[in-house]
């Protein structure tokens, strides 16, 4: 099954941003464009807007004049719906609400042709409950573009209970037709983006909850560390935090309230107060004209350690060892059969993140994920409160002189880096396992939808493969609401390796 042909025509029903940037993507593709929208006027204003914005793309050399005139001339709002009976796609971008949907599918059945596609692009809704009132729901596919959709390349291409395979491969082939990205999924609550996303908000609240470190510092440790292009509270501020707590809560509900997909209870009061973000002027930051943004917390200098004793290897830290040397710190190294920990000149020992916590020993240091260690800009400690003042400080000196800005967090299993990255890697396995998305498309969509510096499978390749799995396993005997409790998925991952290497 191939694209639709370009002398196809198009339309787009609802004219607020996404549908006017969808419609926007399908025009300069080179299709006959419709645009409608139940508001008497907005049609007719969005395709003046959308008529501005290829102006400017003009302006930037983004597309030719010629090719402007030719696509003004195929863009046609449209007085009702009885105007789109001639489409071979039907795009829908109304309100997030599935009674509206559904009422506006039943009456667009009744005007297009059997063969014509009906698509939705809600990011929240059941793609098969908004189609299971058609007569001939095998049509109708979800097309989630992400905004703004002119921009961003991802499209998620969701097939419903009922969808056809030809239709659902027919969408996928026109939105790569269109120069997008596609990447195919089975119709379940938030799709790939909007599911395996949750634990970048949900982990960074649950930190600051826990009173064990402010946004800014978090979203440095994640950005610094982690190598994320924004933390998760700017992101969410940029996003709304409305919106974004909105999509959580829908996950949620949709998973009928699974404690892994659990809203925060922070963002909930900052939604009740109004303070939604960059568009309300303040959100988790205060964005109000002469408002200073805080900064996160940075240790002061201390001096490094003149040697280190390495215990075993640093496993997805071992690079430590040679940059540590390079430093010119010396680094003894003593064969441990269980030890992954350096030991410092005070006899306390700097630990990676293992979802374990400082209090439960008698003076460890635990260290946070880097996305690359050589890379990293920041690095995150945890200790307890009895921890060694001169353990902090030899360990604080020791990422400093590796060239690191040092935050100190509270006491919490996982840190920052680690107990998100695992959690997003143990989300997208079960995924997998239910059918929801190959490895490949979920890596291409975290990637492409939320910017991620790695798919969740492409970290996980860079890691020991038992990682995540013990990581959370730790996790879950601390907190055993089941939050943290590992999938059977990535168990059999992780059981998998062990039994190849004859260790299981």
């Amino acid at each position: 099954m191939t694209a639709l042909d370009l002398s196809s025509p198009v339309a787009v029903v609802g004219t607020g941003t996404m549908g006017q940037g969808i419609a926007q993507v399908a025009l300069v593709a080179g299709h006959p464009v419709r645009l409608y929208d139940a508001a008497p006027g907005r049609a007719r204003d969005a395709a003046e807007a959308i008529g501005a914005r290829l102006d400017r793309l003009v302006e930037k050399n983004r597309l030719t004049g010629a090719d402007r005139d030719a696509a003004r001339a195929r863009l046609k709002p449209a007085d009702s719906l009885a105007e789109l009976g001639d489409c071979a796609l039907v795009v829908e971008a109304v309100l997030e609400r599935l009674d509206v949907k559904q009422r506006l599918f039943g009456e667009l059945e009744e005007i297009v042709a059997d063969d014509c596609l009906l698509a939705t692009n809600t990011s929240s809704l059941s793609v098969t409950a908004i189609g299971g009132a058609l007569r001939h729901p095998g049509r109708f596919v979800g097309l989630h573009f992400f905004n703004p959709a002119p921009l961003l390349p991802l499209v998620e291409v969701v097939s419903g209970f009922a969808t056809d395979v030809t239709s659902a491969t027919r969408a996928y082939e026109t939105a790569r037709a269109w120069g997008k990205t596609p990447v195919a999924c089975a119709d379940t609550p938030g799709f790939i983006v909007n599911r395996i996303a949750r634990p970048f908000y949900a982990e960074a609240f649950a930190v600051h909850e826990a009173q064990a470190a402010d946004p800014a510092t978090i979203d440095a440790v994640l950005r610094e560390s982690g190598g994320f292009k924004m933390g998760a509270f700017e992101l969410t501020d940029l996003i709304g935090q409305d919106v974004n707590e909105s999509v959580t809560h829908s996950v949620w509900q949709s998973f009928f309230q699974d404690v892994r997909f659990t809203p925060s209870l922070a963002q909930r009061r900052l939604v009740e107060s109004g303070r939604l973000g960059r568009k309300t002027g303040r959100g988790w930051y205060d964005y109000r004209d002469g408002a200073e943004r805080p900064e996160p917390h940075t240790a002061d200098p201390e001096r490094p350690p003149a040697y280190v004793i390495a215990e075993g290897d640093l496993g997805p830290a071992a690079e430590l060892l040679t940059m540590i040397r390079e430093a010119g710190i010396t680094v003894r190294e003593e064969d441990e059969d269980n030890g992954t920990r350096l030991v410092l000149p005070s006899g306390g020992q700097l630990a990676l993140a293992d979802g374990q916590t400082s209090v439960e020993f008698r003076d460890v240091v635990f260290f946070d994920l880097a996305l690359d260690y050589r890379e990293a800009t920041r690095v995150a400690l945890a200790t307890a409160q009895d921890t060694l003042p001169q353990t902090l400080a030899e360990a604080t000196g020791l990422f400093q002189a590796l060239g690191k800005k040092v935050s100190v967090i509270g006491d919490v299993p996982g840190m920052i880096v680690a107990r998100t990255v695992a959690r997003i890697i143990d989300l997208a396995h079960d995924a997998v396992a239910k059918g929801v998305a190959t490895e490949e498309d979920i890596d291409t969509a975290m990637r492409l939808g939320v910017n991620y510096p790695l798919g969740p499978f492409e970290w996980s390749r860079g890691l020991p493969r038992a990682w995540a799995h013990e990581l959370l396993d730790e996790l879950h005997e601390r907190d055993p609401s089941g939050r943290y409790a590992p999938s059977l998925a990535l168990y059999r991952h992780s059981y998998a390796q062990d039994k190849r290497e004859g260790t299981s």
